[in-house]
């Protein structure tokens, strides 16, 4: 991206060249600790099949991709009333869900990671084979499906989670155990639970867990991050239930709430809350809103060129590494949060998580790899334009 961001003013809170260097000289100092931290994420799973719409074919294996969102929206807004044919192109069919590409992007920083979900029951699917080299990996259902429509500023999933309805607090009791997840609530430095709108009973899960095993943790508190993953699907009264959960996992947990722009928004608007400013400052306003409101630890956003927190820290806000020509962005979110999230185990400050967080997806959306923790430190030193 360029120098500057309207609305994120240079200095101590924005990334500029002195918190490149503190945060890069503080993961290069941390690689043998990182190696002994753990993680336990769950609860979704996904086969994603990554997909381009075709604009303009010239021959059989040459086609002009269709630029973005905005264009196909005007392409079907023309075929109503008519129709029309649009043409997608496979690039790639990959293991997929937001908690086991956090956890993947975890691992590939060396953090020990377990992952419980979708990912093939009773056999593993095969998408997941290379996943659980990575990972220690539990499955209590078959993975769901998406179709990645990838464009070059956003994308559009079609999911079809009809699997995830085997997801239960007694198929995970009876397929994985209710004292082996015990196990990993009081062991585990940081935890995920991932994608509570495309699990349809993850707020029983979210309530069991709060009434069985929480009471009977042991040691020190730990890091719980939420992702509830899009959702405008839900109600609003489904939405206030999920986050008076998250307030009660505060009691036992530091609880971390993971939020893109979108999501923020619609966050704002079951709470009663205005998001007319979508400028930096307005989501730096809304942010801390929903930090009072919520009553957690920390309220993360991240549109597309920034992130923003509201902490005990205070607030704080980060300019990204933007690129116009990204190779992937399924599965950026994801890479930020995990970079957010190895921050916050290293007692970073606000500032660094963030920068951590933007660094590890932009790392992803131009490699369209996870990096490890030299490559973050690299890019943090060769900061890219």
């Amino acid at each position: 991206m360029g120098a500057s961001l309207p609305g994120i003013p240079e200095g101590p809170g924005a990334n500029n060249a002195a918190l490149r260097e503190r945060t890069a000289e503080r993961l290069a100092s941390a690689r043998e600790r990182v190696g002994g931290l753990t993680a336990f994420l769950g609860f979704d799973g996904f086969v994603d099949e990554i997909l381009q719409v075709v604009d303009k074919r010239q021959d059989a294996e040459n086609y002009q991709r269709l630029p973005t969102i905005t264009q196909l929206a005007r392409r079907i807004e023309a075929a109503a009333g008519k129709s029309t044919n649009m043409e997608l192109v496979r690039q790639t069919t990959q293991f997929g869900g937001s908690g086991p590409l956090m956890a993947n992007a975890l691992a590939g920083f060396g953090l020990k990671v377990t992952c419980l979900g979708a990912f093939g029951y009773p056999s593993l699917h095969p998408a997941f084979a290379g996943f659980a080299k990575r990972a220690e990996v539990y499955s209590v259902a078959e993975p769901a499906s998406t179709s990645a429509l990838e464009f070059e500023d956003g994308k559009i999933m079609l999911c079809r989670p009809e699997s995830l309805r085997e997801v239960t607090w007694q198929n995970i009791k009876d397929r994985f155990g209710r004292d082996k997840l015990a196990a990993q609530l009081s062991g585990a430095d940081c935890l995920g639970f991932i994608d509570w709108t495309m699990l349809p009973s993850m707020t029983e899960l979210w309530s069991s867990i709060l009434k069985e095993l929480c009471p009977g943790l042991k040691g020190p508190r730990r890091k719980l991050f939420i992702d509830l993953v899009d959702p405008e699907k839900r109600t609003r009264k489904d939405i206030l239930e999920a986050l008076d959960l998250l307030t009660a996992f505060q009691r036992y947990f530091d609880v971390i709430l993971g939020l893109n722009e979108k999501e923020s928004l619609e966050i704002a608007d079951a709470l009663g809350l205005s998001s007319e400013d979508r400028s930096p400052d307005g989501l730096l306003r809304l942010c801390q809103e929903l930090h009072a409101r919520i009553g957690i630890d920390t309220v993360v956003i991240h549109p597309v060129a920034f992130a923003l927190a509201s902490s005990g820290d205070g607030l704080a806000i980060v300019k990204g590494p933007l690129t116009l020509k990204p190779k992937i962005t399924t599965g950026a979110g994801d890479h930020f949060n995990a970079g957010f999230c190895l921050g916050r185990l290293l007692g970073f400050s606000a500032s660094e998580c963030l920068l951590t967080g933007v660094a590890t997806s932009g790392f992803f959306v131009r490699a369209a790899s996870s990096p490890g923790l030299e490559d973050l430190v690299k890019m943090l030193r060769s900061w890219p334009n």
